[in-house]
């Protein structure tokens, strides 16, 4: 293991101070899990990009309705 120090933010303290209390474990010891939890899982594409990912793949989407699939329905008024 290393030693490390973060600053955090007053209220992230506070949260943070209070679930280990509340769950009967050190400050270390929640900051180690949801680190690990976070780490574990694999990087998502931001934003609504990741809902058109494929788009190639339908042959009834063009180019011209891009701002359908980017913005939902309410784009083509």
């Amino acid at each position: 293991m290393h030693r490390t120090q973060i600053i955090l933010e007053d209220w992230q303290y506070q949260a943070l101070r209070a679930r280990a209390e509340r769950e009967g474990h050190s400050i270390s010891e929640l900051v180690r899990e949801i680190l690990r939890t976070a780490l574990a899982q694999p990087p998502h594409k931001p934003g609504r990009l990741r809902e058109i990912e494929g788009i190639a793949e339908d042959p009834a989407a063009y180019g011209r309705n891009h701002d359908r699939f980017l913005y939902g329905d309410a784009a083509k008024r």
